[in-house]
Parts: structure tokens; sequence; C-alpha cells
């Protein structure tokens, strides 16, 4: 006789024997560890980017570089010139307009790091070292309440300093805890203007704090010790010894709610701005904010108190999304999913244009992953809208580009966190050495050097060729809509394909878009 053993712990398929005997750890993804999850992106109403179609047009050209005419030979789309930049008084440029989500204290992050860091540097886009990253390392050391030696921040930070050559930039995020820890004080002291230093209020995953998973009771005893909490408490007898008996394998690491001594938006705004204002003291020159799915008063209070504060950047993640270990149903029905909320922050940003206030620089997040993705929310949200944050999608690269290091590398494999010991067909069906199976492999080495290449991760190699595919499909986009530069596309590069998602985005139907002139055309009036 076998005994039952529940086939999907971790999956949300047949939950209802495994929620009976795992508990509460079915709240997170299987084997965490070694996967990212993220919302099935699931929209109410019938509203929601899949909805909006982009519009071309027969003739025109817009925005030529400089030296290029709209003759026919000029206006073609590698010409589409796809580089942004985004800032208050200094201007961080881009290769292109995308920026990673935040790549936190979780595990998938840290293994990968080097795939990630090298390649959003190499490509030209901004990356985020997400929050938590000091406090779960074992290896950094506090002193009188702050941080005064941390390894695996400075790893992050001096991998992608290493390859950046003046596009993208490395921001380090911040929650309740980086807060207390002075993480703050320590990257202004040793890295000044290297870095820009972001403020989280929170992410279109799960509107708690973050979280990882760890399956030692003596790591699950110190994160507690280092003020995290900690479920089930691995201090408490009964839960040391029903991990002793292996009833309980795991352990998960929560962060804390911010602002939870705030009753109401003007002792936000207070907080905020004198938050910001210890901020510059410190010396930190750039300064972004991240806020994640709330309603509209959250919403509107970014927005506002960017403009207020001068920050650099707003990035503003909708329902769904997540890269790390956000809890399933959580991801899947809390928060306002991505275009009704992109919607309103575009909305938004008019208001305070109209009133004279200068507009923050925006990034929208929330599930995207393409490059019709990109050309969609750059459009809703012009002209505020210079990046487009993604999160799950440019990891990806990083961890097919380690599994394929580790069949060449093998004595690496282990160190790579590779899982494969031999090329799969599909792989195989690309090519079988590695300057045959990378696109990018070539322009990385024509970019770094014969030497440089040696060290370079095979993910930014695969990172590499993803944003240039990325670009690449950009231009084609934008050259049916006739821009050959971002800052020329506005939102009449829209129609929405339903009347629903017309009413909620202000974008027109798409057999409304242009038919004004149409109409004018059938009688003879061109």
């Amino acid at each position: 006789m076998t005994h039952w053993v529940p086939p999907t712990v971790g999956c949300r398929v047949n939950r209802g024997y495994a929620r009976s005997v795992v508990g509460r750890k079915l709240l997170y993804p299987r084997d965490y560890p070694q996967t990212t999850a993220g919302s099935a992106n699931v929209t109410s109403l019938g509203v929601g980017y899949q909805s909006l179609r982009i519009q071309g047009y027969a003739y025109g050209a817009h925005g030529l570089n400089e030296g290029l005419s709209n003759d026919p030979d000029d206006c073609i789309f590698p010409n589409v010139n796809v580089e942004t930049s985004f800032g208050n008084e200094i201007k961080t440029k881009c290769r292109v307009p995308i920026m990673t989500g935040a790549l936190g204290s979780t595990f998938i992050a840290a293994h990968y790091w080097d795939s990630f860091a090298a390649g959003a540097a190499l490509c030209g886009f901004p990356i985020v070292v997400g929050e938590n990253v000091v406090g779960v390392d074992r290896e950094s050391t506090l002193e009188n309440g702050g941080i005064t030696h941390a390894p695996e921040l400075d790893r992050r930070i001096n991998t992608f300093l290493r390859y950046y050559d003046g596009y993208g930039a490395i921001i380090v995020q911040m929650n309740v805890e980086d807060t207390r820890n002075g993480v703050a004080e320590y990257l202004a002291e040793k890295y000044g203007d290297q870095i820009i230093l972001e403020l989280k209020w929170g992410q279109g995953a799960k509107d708690i704090g973050g979280e990882i998973q760890v399956k030692s009771i003596e790591y699950a005893q110190f994160l507690k010790k280092r003020g995290y909490v900690v479920d089930p408490d691995p201090t408490d007898p009964t839960v040391q010894e029903a991990f002793k008996n292996h009833a309980v394998t795991s352990f998960a690491r929560h962060s804390r709610l911010g602002g939870t001594n705030l009753d109401t938006a003007a002792q936000v705004q207070e907080d905020f701005m004198n938050a910001v204002a210890y901020l510059r003291k410190l010396g930190f020159k750039r300064i972004s904010l991240k806020t994640g799915a709330y309603g509209m008063e959250a919403l509107a209070m970014s927005i506002r108190l960017s403009a207020d504060a001068k920050l650099d950047l707003l990035t503003i993640d909708g329902a769904g999304g997540g890269t790390g270990m956000s809890p399933w149903n959580m991801m899947d029905h809390w928060g306002i999913p991505s275009l009704p909320l992109h919607a309103k922050a575009y909305e938004y940003c008019k208001m305070l244009e109209d009133q004279g206030v200068e507009v923050p620089d925006i990034s929208f997040a929330g599930g995207f992953a393409r490059e019709d993705h990109i050309f969609k929310a750059l459009s809703l949200g012009a002209p505020y809208t210079k990046l487009v944050c993604m999160g799950r999608a440019p990891m990806i690269p990083g961890y097919l580009g380690s599994n394929i290091q580790g069949v060449f590398q093998e004595e690496k494999r282990e160190q790579l966190h590779g899982h494969w010991t031999e090329l799969p067909s599909t792989v195989k069906a690309v090519g079988t050495y590695p300057e045959e199976i990378f696109a990018g492999w070539e322009a990385v080495k024509a970019k770094v050097g014969a030497d440089e290449m040696k060290d370079i991760p095979f993910g930014a190699v695969a990172m590499y060729g993803y944003a240039d595919k990325l670009a690449c499909g950009l231009q084609q986009f934008m050259a049916g809509a006739r821009k050959f530069s971002l800052s020329e596309i506005t939102r009449d590069e829209l129609v929405a394909a339903n009347r629903e998602t017309a009413v909620e985005t202000g974008i027109s139907y798409m057999t409304d878009a242009l038919n004004d002139k149409a109409v004018k055309i059938m009688e003879g009036k061109f």
C-alpha cells in the first residue's frame, strides 16, 4: 500500500486535498526558492490592455532624428529612436524604455543577479534592487542599529556598475526594515550619486510586506532576531517540535506594513515630505517612488507628492503582477487592475499639468512582457510615461542563460544555479554552441571585448537578445504609427476594441477614432 502524497502542493490545481494537510504553506507558490510566480492578470468587465489596439497611419512621418528626411529611404523602422530619459534636475538616459521590477531578498534574485545586473547594464536600462537585501544577508553587520557591512548589497550594486556605460541606472529600494537598519545612510556614504534611492509604498502583486520562504529553522531564527515577522514563529517550542517532526518544513519571512501610524492624507503628506527632505540632506540627488494597486486616493497622493517633492520617477504598479513569493489568491483578487489604474493616473497627471504643476516622470508596471505592451503603456500615459516596468519577463533570459551555461561549464553549474545537464531539444533546434545559440553573442562581445566576454554570464547575453527583440518590435510599431521618436507618441496611437474600455480610458472606440475626418473626406473635404 502506498501513502498518498499531494501531487500539487503549492500549485493552484486540486488544492482541496492539499490544503487540509499542508495548511498555510499552501498560500504561496510551490518550490518557491526555485520559481517565480505572478498573477493570472485577470481583469474585470473586459477592460484591459488586451482591449487596446495600436493605430496605424497611411501617411506622414514625425520625430525623425536630425539629418534624416521624410524620404522613404530614411523613414524605415531601424531609424526609429527608442531611447528615453527620466528625472527632474538630473536626467537618466536609457537605451530602451524599460526597467526591471524590484528584485529584492528572494533567493531567485540573489542566485541570478549577475545575469540580471550585467544584462541590464549592457542593455542600458535601469534595474531595481528590491527591499530587504541587507536585512536577510547573514554576512551583513549592524552596529548601534545601523548597517556597517552589507556584502550582498555591495555585490548587487557593483555588478551593475562594472558594465554601466552611462545608460540605465541602479535603483535601490527601501521599506520599513531597511529604513530602521540605516540602509539609506550606508548607501549615501558609500555610493552617493551612483544610485537612485527608491521609497516603496507597495506593488501590484500584494498589499502586505515583502516575503521570502526559508527552510532552515536557524535562518528563520536569525531573521526573527533581525526584526522580521517570521511565520510560524521559529522560537515557539511547539513550532520547533513540529519542525523536528517535519510537520513544519519552512518559514515565511514578512516585512511590515508602512504608514500604520498615519490616519489622514494630510499626515501622509507631512511624513512623506519629511522623509524626502531627510534623504536630500543625506545627499541623494535622485529619488523615486514605487506605489502599488491601491485605490484612487493613494494613486492621487503618489502623483501629487511626487510632483511636490520633485522626485525623479514614480512607478505605478497595477494588479496583477508579481515576481516573488506573493500569496496566490492575493495576487488574483486584490487591487486595481493595471489598465483602469493607469488610465486614472493619466487623468490625474493631466489635472496637475492644467494647474501649472510640473508632472513627475512616470513608469507603468503590472503584467507587461512584450513590445506591444510597451507601446500601449507609453501611449496610454503619454506624454508623462517615460518607461515601462517589467517583472518576470526580463528575468526569464537570466534563468535560461544560466541553465545553458551550466551545460557548457559543468564545474560552475551549482554556482550558476543551472538545472540542465544537457541542452534540451528546443535549444538544440537553435544551436549547439553558445555563439550559435545566442543571437546577441557577437554584439555583446564587440561591446565588452574578447577578454571580458569570458566573464559575461550567459544570462546577460540572453537578456541582451531579449531587449534587442523588444527594441526592434517597438521600432516596427512606432514606424507604423509614423512616430520616429518616443516623444512623439500620443494617446491618439491607441483605439479601444470595446465600448467599455473606451469609457474607462477615454481612448476612442476604433470606429469612432478619426471618424470626423473620414466624414469630411466622404464629403470631398480633404
